[in-house]
């Protein structure tokens, strides 16, 4: 039995990417191209008026003219030239007749009365400059411009700007083939409609199917295979005769001695796991079957789904759709993650990672005060109970600890279909691994004196490859906190990726504009290439304060010796305190706790505050003339011999 992160990772490593194939523009919606795409021609390729209105030379300035051509979208004005006292007619998008250098807007112009023999004439109302409302040639686009990446993904944009370039045709990474098949002695097709004793309809072929469908694979349906070893091994034998790149089987991989899927992948290619330590979809298996037709060999993904319906469902969701995205290009196949506040407290499995399904909505109050997703539990989560899915957008990553997660904590959920109720214009959501944030969450508070913002730092996170579990651990240190910290709490949280870059400027921002009173950054501080927030740090504050780095250290080495190993940084930027620390949940905590009963204190010296001192701070006009250094050498130089207790005279 293996972890989700290592299984999901084998499943990633062996999932590569299909050949590229040529199709037509309308079927490339929602592949992956293959080529770069660059422009044939500029565009506009003519100079193009922005407005209606008419084509003048700037110079003419205010006055009445003579309108000689009108040049709308296509080929009039052909072979007219403006030239001085003259105008021509223009609408939005039609070409600049030749001597034209600014367009004047029809609101700026009147149209003077004049008998039907004579030509139109307008006047010009306002001065103008020149290019004044004219798009260049190639204003949008450039000869020979970079339109469109490999590995961009396909979307309506995306085909428009392909037919704006004249693209007909285009390489794309094809979906793959996925064949479905369902096992067991009690399967009877959907269409049944009298059940007999033992029986049940089918639904996992039908749910997979449809969930193939909506990654916009190809489907070869297998139908019900019993749990006979001959016919499984026969109906699987053709299927993978068929040119398929997928093959899911639901049922006949767990432990029974009907169970012959397992033994059938076994025989056929290599078993990567059969097992993960995984709450639903635990007997999940993984396979890949090199199969060979004349000279064409080809490697086939075996994935046998369990047979319970929610556990099909989880595992296709959390291990198949990942291996679809790669196969067909995706540069970043996971689900995206957010945080969500749980509505209720949910009791975890002591020994597996549960995956909760959950319904997630944006609420402008979360239940704690401010804004957030929060997360509403399907009800009972049996793995047979397909309700438990119904209306589900969200998989809760849930730890194995045995312990109940009380309601209101933030917990990491996988989106697995829409969210409903996202605010407009909140970002908060990305599977795309070149961003610089991947999740920010900015929290309305009561009215509190100080502003406390955590950022993490993380590849893995920022890319949606894994949870952020070290940002919910220091929100919670520090709301608990509060108290003790002079009523400091979290007002946003935000993931960033190991770049420099990307971590000074949500720095600078929150110091500098949003006025951040502490700054708490986890992660990347450690040895490797991609460590680098102590140099983004040091790169923006104005003053160091080694003593709190110092205590940090001391603090974590009492745990363990590598904790020599951080190279954190912190200082002062204006008014805000940034303090770096540890990745790893447990040692946020540590360096929390070292670091409360200074930080108040810390807070209010930053504001301004020259009064506050140490509770044991004794003032200047009633301290001791002399000072302990001099007592201590009077005490030491006049003590009688005996007291001496080294040989030194």
């Amino acid at each position: 039995m293996i972890p989700v992160e290592e299984a999901l990772t084998t499943v990633l490593d062996v999932s590569r990417r299909l050949s590229p194939v040529t199709v037509a523009v309308e079927d490339a919606l929602g592949k992956v191209l293959a080529e770069d795409i660059r422009a044939p021609d500029p565009l506009p390729p003519y100079p193009a008026s922005i407005k209606d209105g008419y084509a003048v030379i700037a110079a003419d300035g205010p006055g009445e003219y003579p309108v000689i051509t009108e040049s709308r979208a296509g080929n009039d004005g052909l072979g007219v030239t403006v030239t001085p006292g003259t105008v021509a007619y223009v609408t939005t998008g039609g070409p600049i007749p030749d001597g034209a250098d600014a367009v004047v807007q029809v609101e700026d112009t009147e149209l003077v009365q004049t008998v039907a023999s004579q030509p139109k004439r307008v006047r010009v109302l306002v001065k103008t400059n020149k290019g004044l409302d004219i798009r260049p040639v190639g204003c949008d686009i450039s000869k020979d411009d970079l339109v469109l990446k490999a590995e961009e993904l396909l979307g309506a944009a995306e085909i428009g700007l392909l037919a704006t370039v004249g693209v007909l045709t285009v390489k794309v990474y094809p979906t793959p083939t996925i064949a479905v098949l369902s096992t067991g002695d009690e399967l009877v097709e959907p269409t049944c409609k009298s059940l007999n004793r033992g029986q049940i309809r089918d639904s996992n072929r039908a749910m997979i199917v449809a969930a193939a469908t909506q990654h916009k694979c190809k489907i070869v349906d297998l139908g019900i295979a019993r749990d006979d070893e001959d016919e499984i091994s026969a109906v699987l034998d053709k299927a993978l005769a068929a040119d398929i790149d997928i093959l899911l089987t639901s049922g006949g991989v767990s432990m029974g001695d009907r169970d012959f899927v397992k033994p059938y992948l076994q025989n056929r290619g290599r078993v990567y796991f059969d097992k993960v330590t995984m709450k639903p979809g635990k007997p999940l298996t993984f396979a890949e079957i090199v199969t060979q037709s004349g000279e064409k060999v080809k490697k086939v993904l075996a994935f046998g789904l369990p047979g319970n319906p929610v556990s099909c469902l989880v595992c296709f969701n959390l291990f198949v759709v990942p291996s679809v995205r790669n196969l067909s290009g995706w540069k970043n196949p996971h689900l995206p993650r957010v945080h969500a506040y749980i509505k209720h407290s949910i009791k975890t499995d002591p020994a597996r990672k549960e995956f909760h399904r959950a319904i997630i909505k944006w609420e402008n109050d979360a239940g704690l005060g401010f804004p957030g997703f929060v997360a509403e539990s399907t009800g009972h989560q049996m793995s047979s109970r397909l309700l438990s899915m119904k209306s589900a957008n969200a998989l809760l990553e849930l730890p194995q600890s045995g312990r109940e997660i009380p309601s209101g904590t933030s917990v990491s959920a996988i989106l697995i279909s829409e969210i409903v109720g996202i605010a407009p214009g909140n970002d908060l959501l990305s599977s795309k691994p070149d961003i610089a944030t991947q999740s920010t969450m900015p929290i309305k508070l009561p009215d509190t004196p100080y502003k406390v913002a955590v950022l993490t730092v993380s590849d893995t996170v920022a890319s949606g490859a894994g949870p952020d579990r070290s940002g919910p651990r220091a929100v919670s240190v520090v709301n608990s906190a509060s108290e003790k910290l002079g009523g400091a709490m979290v007002a946003t949280t935000a993931v960033v990726s190991d770049d420099i870059p990307n971590i000074k400027g949500i720095l600078e921002r929150w110091s500098d504009v949003e006025k951040m009173d502490l700054i708490l950054t986890l992660g990347g501080t450690g040895f490797t290439p991609r460590d680098v927030t102590p140099e983004a740090t040091k790169a923006v504050i104005e003053k160091e304060t080694p003593g709190l780095v110092h205590v940090m250290m001391h603090e974590s080495l009492k745990v363990t010796q590598f904790a020599m190993l951080s190279r954190a940084a912190a200082g002062i930027r204006g008014s805000t305190l940034i303090i770096n620390m540890p990745g790893n949940p447990n040692a946020v905590g540590e360096c929390m706790e070292a670091l409360v009963p200074v930080l108040k204190h810390a807070l209010k010296q930053i504001k301004g505050d020259k009064r506050e001192k140490h509770p044991r701070h004794v003032p200047h006009a009633q301290a001791d003339p002399k000072d302990v250094w001099e007592r201590s050498y009077q005490a030491a130089h006049n003590a009688p011999a005996s007291l001496h207790t080294c040989d030194c005279k």
